[in-house]
Formats: structure tokens, sequence, C-alpha cells
């Protein structure tokens, strides 16, 4: 009976070790309930998805979205609006994708930061592509032409697109910084393909 002593205090310890780290801080418990957040486990196909920062003009394409939340130094968590929680997954209306807006949660000691993410995993590349070209035709016209003809040339070369990154807000505020330039100039987040010289990036 003694020698399973050692053993069960060291289960006890693991497993307050796992409790304290999905504990949410108070900052982030706070941000969760004023913004009607809970946590949610987000579908493999959107995790595995590249996804662009830059919702009118992108020069990068990044990925995974999985590789992004593993690279964050601190405890993230994925949220979802309460209200699409249990939304259904159905084709609804034929005319418009199923997407939802995902935030990855990283909870640091200083501050609370949301990645705030469109997911239009259900789409190929090439329906992204379109849908993106129906939601901005009327404010972006010459500009996202030519954003689209970049996204083809990546989407034949294999980086299609099923996310986009498209705010990022530290402790309740928008960044500053577009979400494009905060991954590249801060985070160090190396993109997979340059969308201005039209080749996939060697890691």
């Amino acid at each position: 009976m003694m020698r399973l002593l050692p053993i069960f205090l060291g289960f006890l310890l693991l497993v307050g070790h796992g409790s304290a780290a999905l504990a949410a801080s108070a900052k982030a418990t706070a941000l969760r309930q004023a913004n009607g957040l809970a946590v949610f486990t987000p579908p493999e196909k959107f995790l595995a998805e590249n996804f662009v920062a830059d919702e009118m003009n992108p020069g990068f394409i990044f990925g995974a979205v999985k590789s992004f939340a593993a690279s964050r130094k601190c405890p993230t968590t994925w949220l979802i609006e309460a209200g699409d929680k249990n939304r259904s997954a159905g084709p609804g209306d034929p005319g418009k994708p199923v997407e939802y807006t995902l935030y990855l949660e990283e909870d640091c000691p200083d501050q609370v930061v949301y990645y705030v993410f469109i997911d239009q995993s259900g789409l190929t590349p090439q329906q992204w592509i379109e849908w993106r070209e129906k939601f901005h035709k009327s404010k972006t016209g010459e500009q996202f032409t030519t954003a689209k003809t970049k996204l083809e040339q990546a989407c034949t070369a294999g980086c299609g697109v099923g996310a986009e990154l498209r705010f990022i807000q530290k402790n309740g505020e928008l960044a500053a910084k577009s979400p494009e330039a905060v991954l590249v100039q801060e985070l160090k987040f190396a993109p997979v393909y340059d969308l201005n010289q039209g080749k996939k990036l060697t890691k």
C-alpha cells in the first residue's frame, strides 16, 4: 500500500497542474462574459485551413490555423458566440455559405488577446474566392479584382484559403495595425505564400 502512495500523490499533482492550465484568468473570464462567448472546439477542417489576414488586399497566405494557434506563447482557448455554438451546420440558404466567427483567446499575464477568425472551411478554395468577390464587390472594385487574380494563382499552386483572420483585439480594443502587419512584424509568424510575388515560401 505504501508503494502506491507516491504514485497516487503524483497523479493528484498532475491533475492539479492540468486544472490550473485550463482555468481562465479573471480578466479573460470577464471578457468572455461581456462578449457573450463560450468555449468551443473548432472542426479539424477549419484548423487545417490556410488563412489570410487582410480583408481587402492580402499580401500573404498563412497556414495552417492550428499552426498559428500552436505558435502562441500564452495559454489559448477557442471561443464562439454563444448563440452560434449550437447552430445547425446544415445548408440553410444555398446562396449564403455557412460561416462562423471564431475567437482564439490568448490569455497572457499582462493582456488578453482575441484573434478573430472567419471560418468558411465548408467552401472549396475557389468557392471561397467567389464568395469574397460577392461580399466585397460593391466596395472594392478594381482593388479586389487584383487580389482575386493573386488568390486564384495561389489556389492553382496548392495554397488555397478557407479562413480569414479579420481582427485582433487586445483587452477588448482593436489593434491599431492590420492583422497581417501584426503577424509579420510583431509575432514573426512566417507566411506560406507571397501573393505579390506569386510564389510559395520555404520555412
